[in-house]
């Protein structure tokens, strides 16, 4: 009865996993989230301000497609100045959020059976969306021990007369890996002179810890810029994930192209929306490196304290807002753990905490672990991850 589109695609296993939790708080059990991919700090005030003033102006109509001329001279004028990288207000779109982006880039891109070069672990709508067009997934499975990081040697073997896009979530959702300039120059050093597009998502950007120096993928040169199709948004480094605001930044034709799609399907951001992300790019920057300096305090709290519990060395993240934590050692049969899903039930039925399995990220083994919260909930949750890691070694 549906259509073999829709067949194609399979559920978020993230949605699935926050629902439970949220089932088990209604029903008054206490559970600790370290689930949600959102700050839990509130929107900046002088972005609420503009939409509060947007709303006394009655800037409640229609925009055009692309969104307002204002906001994506902002969109170019941050660009340049965080990342040395000049576009035009018509190689810019606005959508309802960087997923919206996402999947009109994969849209007017990727034919049936074009293949798909995606690093895993990996966000988990990429590959559902590659599905849902017909495209072919062609997945790279990146090691911890390489900090999960994509290499050049690798995306070399991959690549066939068929490939068609590479998918580079930078940093990365789960994983919080980075690859840095080193990385990406070698990365650009192979694709230079091939026909394949880069779809580069970097929304979590202005979360990068310890003074390391993040690089955009289409800085690294011209050549690269004029393949890269920019995703991001102001969801993570404005905190502002209900305001449902993103954009792309590619070449003209390839923007044009996502505006003839989105005219057909949502039509422009909110309007609202669109203004106070306008105050967002352009007023202010402080709260992002306030709010950046406390999740990495809570980053190295959360992963000293499971290092401690674990007795071994874990993988710090340079960026994002997750560890994602190898548990590989758990799964056996003696507690009828065979896959990180049951893992993370585990820890939600019998212990009140709720991750992410890594399933849905393409790959076995590990949970994601959201620190978003504020410390004393941290605290509370590594109590609650000694008790069940003590429990499964007895």
């Amino acid at each position: 009865m549906l259509s073999n589109r829709i067949n194609a695609v399979g559920d978020s296993i993230t949605m699935k996993t926050a629902q439970r939790a949220i089932e088990l708080k209604q029903n008054g059990i206490d559970i600790i989230d370290l689930t949600v991919g959102e700050p839990d700090f509130p929107t900046p005030q002088n972005i609420k301000n503009a939409a509060k003033k947007a709303l006394d102006d009655n800037q409640t109509k229609y925009t055009v497609n692309s969104g307002l001329i204002e906001l994506r001279k902002a969109i170019c004028q941050r660009l340049k100045t965080d990342r040395s990288l000049d576009y035009l207000p018509e190689q810019i779109i606005v959508s309802t959020g960087a997923k919206q982006s996402i999947f009109n880039a994969i849209q007017v891109l990727i034919n049936r059976g074009d293949e798909v070069i995606l690093p895993i672990p990996n966000y988990v709508s990429y590959e559902q969306i590659i599905n849902f067009v017909g495209g072919k997934p062609v997945k790279i499975f990146c090691s911890e021990k390489d900090n999960f990081l994509l290499s050049a040697e690798n995306l070399e073997k991959h690549i066939t007369p068929k490939t068609k896009l590479l998918v580079l979530c930078n940093p990365s959702n789960p994983t919080g890996a980075v690859h840095f300039e080193n990385h990406l120059t070698e990365l650009a050093e192979v694709l230079k002179d091939r026909n394949i597009f880069i779809l580069v998502d970097e929304i979590y950007e202005k979360l990068v810890y310890d003074n390391k120096i993040f690089k955009s993928f289409p800085s690294i040169s011209d050549e690269i810029k004029e393949k890269t199709i920019l995703i991001n948004g102001l969801s993570k480094s404005y905190s502002m994930t209900g305001w449902r605001l993103g954009y792309a930044a590619a070449d003209k034709n390839i923007i044009s192209a996502m505006n003839k799609l989105q005219s057909h399907s949502t039509s422009n951001a909110s309007t609202i929306s669109q203004v106070a992300a306008i105050e967002a790019l352009l007023g202010p920057q402080l709260f992002i490196s306030v709010m950046r300096n406390e999740f990495q305090f809570r980053r190295d709290f959360l992963h000293s304290e499971l290092e401690k519990i674990l007795h071994k060395n874990i993988l710090k993240p340079d960026g994002a807002f997750y560890i994602f934590l190898n548990i590989q050692q758990f799964l056996n049969k003696k507690f009828n753990l065979r896959s990180a899903f049951d893992f993370t039930n585990y820890l939600l039925e019998k212990h009140g905490l709720a991750v992410v399995p890594s399933n849905g990220f393409g790959i076995d083994g590990y949970i994601r672990i959201s620190y978003t919260s504020k410390i004393e909930i941290l605290k509370a949750a590594i109590s609650r991850f000694e008790k069940a890691f003590t429990d499964l070694s007895d």
